[in-house]
């Protein structure tokens, strides 16, 4: 990279299915490396795998981006508009000498490799039509269309240091003569990622560390191209609780399964940046602090390990810290499709109750059911339990006590201090009154605090799901 230029990194996934863990994750670091250094970050969808590319995978990493915040300053490019492109420099490099047409068909290539294998080399194509000074090559087969080889360097190494895991130096040795272009002309991956890169003046390359093995290939390619040569930082894996490849054994790897479950976007997006990377001892922190404070300096050079709890824990403070306003418009699809009701003047009073309690927006729905759902059942352990003559007798005495409040007064702090007054009166201690009370409310034992509860389902909805039962 040369003095001045503009870093500009890239997130390149392929549509085959959804936004994994793992990438959000990556674009995310590039995202960041780009903003910090006041560059560019692009977005390049890489569809060239026609069979399994849709146009609904497309939709599903538009929209996983769009929930997260990855916003982009490039793109979307397809590589699928780009195909006159990728012919061009393939017939550039034919022309110049770096690349050659093959014409050995895959049988034959197979059996050089098996070849190479029973003589403990390494196992490769064999050259057979590669254009060397003083080589006659074999004649053309009729009716056989040829794919494209590049002509890698028979001697040395390719070598980069790693942004990440420092120096790496690979033999071309041991690299094969790459197929760029297929029979059908149709460009392959690995010189697609590199015109790309190179058009769209990547500087530096942020990807997941399975593709370590790619990087040798593609800057041969390139200095076939006569092209600068990007930097590479490729990010150590995220790994499950058995220490393997992140799967959906244990966890979602969708990121838009997340916003399913109940995750706020913005935790996700902290907890994914911090898996992996650090800034002291900070755990929360918003996109800006990111984009101020991100230095590959401080990313893990080791994998990371994927941990339920952790996240939990995250987006249980940013539900904490999100406006009680701002959390009702969030949590009321998830409260109807329980089969709860949100047409409540309360609504808030509900969700601010609850939001310290809840570590998701399901979670939060389904401590608000308590009010928003009333064809609730009372189990028969329970009524045996809870709902005999003497609970009875107490609760109808709470009743015509809290009959004498005003509605005007109707509140947590007159609530308290009947219960108490009720507790001296009748000689009882709370569970004797609080648990009945709960279940014939709710239809469950445990509930917040009692008046907080009284308070917001309201004198007339406590008298009449009391009187149901006294």
């Amino acid at each position: 990279m040369s003095d001045g230029q503009i870093i500009k990194t890239r997130f390149a996934p392929s549509p085959t299915g959804f936004l994994h863990l793992g990438g959000a994750r990556t674009a995310i670091f590039s995202w960041a490396f780009a903003k910090h250094n006041n560059g560019k970050f692009v977005l390049r969808i890489e569809d060239t795998d026609l069979e399994r590319s849709t146009p609904e995978a497309v939709q599903a990493i538009l929209d996983g981006m769009d929930w997260l915040g990855i916003d982009y300053d490039e793109g979307p490019y397809y590589q699928t508009k780009r195909f006159e492109r990728y012919k061009e420099v393939v017939q550039d490099l034919i022309n110049s000498g770096h690349a050659y047409y093959c014409y050995s068909t895959p049988e034959e290539v197979e059996k050089m490799r098996e070849e190479a294998r029973a003589k403990g080399l390494k196992p490769k194509y064999d050259g057979t039509w590669r254009p060397e000074e003083g080589k006659t090559l074999p004649p053309k087969p009729e009716g056989l269309e040829p794919v494209v080889r590049l002509k890698n360097p028979l001697t040395g190494h390719v070598v980069w240091k790693d942004m990440f895991k420092g120096e790496i130096s690979i033999s071309n040795e041991e690299l094969d003569d790459l197929i760029i272009a297929r029979k059908d002309g149709t460009p392959t991956y690995n010189f697609c990622v590199v015109v790309d890169d190179y058009d769209m003046g990547i500087t530096h390359v942020i990807r997941g560390d399975d593709h370590v093995n790619n990087t040798p290939r593609q800057i041969n390619i390139l200095k076939a191209m006569g092209a600068l040569i990007p930097e590479y930082g490729h990010v150590p894996m995220i790994l499950d609780q058995d220490g393997k490849k992140l799967s959906k054994r244990y966890n979602a790897v969708s990121v838009m399964e997340y916003k399913k479950l109940g995750y706020l976007p913005e935790a996700l997006f902290n907890y994914l940046v911090r898996l992996g990377w650090s800034h002291g001892d900070d755990e929360i922190f918003s996109k800006q602090d990111v984009i101020n404070w991100f230095d590959i300096d401080h990313l893990s050079k080791s994998a990371s390990q994927w941990d339920i709890a952790k996240l939990n824990w995250v987006n249980s403070q940013y539900i904490k810290n999100t406006p009680t306003e701002d959390l009702v418009s969030m949590v009321k699809p998830f409260i109807e499709e329980l089969g709860g009701s949100t047409d409540f003047s309360n609504i808030n009073e509900i969700i601010e109750l609850n939001k310290d309690r809840s570590q998701t927006l399901v979670e939060l729905a389904k401590e608000s059911l308590l009010f928003c759902k009333q064809d609730y059942s009372i189990a028969d352990d329970l009524r045996e339990k809870h709902m005999d003559e003497k609970s009875i007798a107490n609760i109808r005495s709470f009743v015509e006590s809290a009959k004498q409040i005003k509605d005007s007064d109707w509140n947590s702090d007159n609530l308290a201090k009947l219960i108490k007054q009720k507790l001296d009166e009748l000689q009882i201690k709370m569970p004797a009154l609080g648990i009945p009370m709960r279940v014939m409310l709710f239809g469950q034992k445990h509930t917040p605090a009692l008046e907080l509860v009284l308070s917001i389902l309201g004198k007339n909805e406590v008298l009449n799901r009391l009187n149901k039962y006294i």
